[in-house]
């Protein structure tokens, strides 16, 4: 994949904008304590953070370091009721459609300077979101089975069958990904663009001192994972070192935008692998189960059309001997075919007819 995106949902007030501008390392989304001050997606694109990138660029000499990117949607708060148009929301869950995952952001942070809009705890202002997806969701199902359901040959196909089952399970407020589908269902469900079918993770935005005491850090929510926004907007405007003093202070390993980039990765089941030469050396996107003609396929369609073989060298290789050279003579650098699974951090360079 060319670029991951991830669209930032939540009630108004809970830190998505103030986290968004940390995310993006400068101030970009307008934070102000006020519903509904975020009018049109803010979109950012922003570098995964990567240490092995120069590692690599040095090895070889090269004149570019390019690393993988993720794209951040900071849509505007939703409210109860946004499915049916209340406040702005029926125009930003359109918006969440086009992100291939959500990153749900909750507020577990005491401060009565900030207003509370519906936001009652963590558990209650994901349900609250989350019913407003399943809403939309129903809407867009219901549109399909009343269109078709007198169609005497498209209400008797597989796909009709399953919008009345995808519309059971809705109904008992049952995201779509959390329903039991089977492989052909799995491909079926895909033609209903469906917002609770997104892969989806939870950061819970808490205050400052629960964050220098992250490791007792407590929630009956799955899949999330606790940062502090406003900490996290402090570090982005201090330079490398600091952001490190810093980071050692409050006894984290991880920034944030560390931590919540690998839990998009692990959420969306991704990986990264290298290209390493003279003029660019670059981290690209694949998923995990990907062979190497897909993976030559994110740079470019026709290297997967073309595809003849790839040349490989695992990443503790290459730096081990300096490079590819040192690794072809030691028998390290293997010739893979269509067949081969891509391993994590694999330095390639694929071969290909044009």
């Amino acid at each position: 994949m060319s670029k991951l995106s991830i669209g930032i949902v939540g009630l108004p007030n809970v830190g998505k904008s103030t986290l968004f501008n940390a995310l993006l390392g400068k101030k970009v989304a307008d934070a102000s304590n006020y519903p509904f001050c975020t009018i049109d997606p803010n979109v950012g694109v922003v570098e995964v953070p990567d240490e092995k990138l120069p590692i690599l660029g040095k090895i070889v000499n090269t004149v570019k370091l390019v690393p993988a990117i993720v794209e951040f949607v900071d849509i505007a708060g939703l409210v109860k009721g946004a499915s049916t148009g209340e406040g702005l929301g029926n125009k930003f869950l359109t918006n969440i459609r086009d992100c291939d995952a959500i990153m749900h952001v909750v507020r577990n942070f005491s401060d009565d300077n900030i207003v509370r809009e519906g936001s009652v705890d963590p558990q209650g202002d994901f349900e609250v979101i989350c019913a407003e997806l399943i809403i939309k969701d129903l809407d867009s199902i219901d549109k399909y089975i009343s269109g078709f359901k007198n169609n005497p040959i498209e209400s008797k196909t597989k796909k009709f069958a399953l919008a009345l089952k995808l519309k059971s399970e809705l109904e008992k407020g049952i995201l779509a990904i959390n329903i039991d589908l089977n492989d052909d269902e799995k491909i079926l469900v895909k033609e209903f663009f469906m917002l609770t079918y997104k892969p989806y993770f939870i950061v819970a935005n808490v205050d400052e001192n629960t964050y220098q005491n992250i490791s007792e850090f407590k929630t009956n929510l799955q899949n999330v994972i606790p940062v502090c926004a406003k900490t996290e907007f402090e570090l982005s405007e201090l330079d490398k070192t600091d952001q490190e003093n810093y980071l050692k202070e409050l006894g984290m390993e991880k920034s944030g935008l560390e931590r919540v980039i690998q839990k998009a990765y692990e959420t969306l089941g991704l990986q990264s692998y290298y290209t390493a030469g003279v003029k660019e050396t670059r981290a690209w996107t694949i998923h995990i189960g990907d062979t190497a003609p897909q993976a030559a396929g994110v740079i470019h369609t026709d290297f997967e059309r073309g595809f003849i073989m790839a040349e490989i060298v695992s990443y503790a290789d290459f730096v081990a001997n300096n490079g590819w050279e040192n690794s072809k003579t030691k028998g390290l650098l293997r010739h893979e075919g269509k067949q081969y699974v891509m391993h994590p951090d694999d330095i390639v360079e694929f071969r290909f007819n044009v």
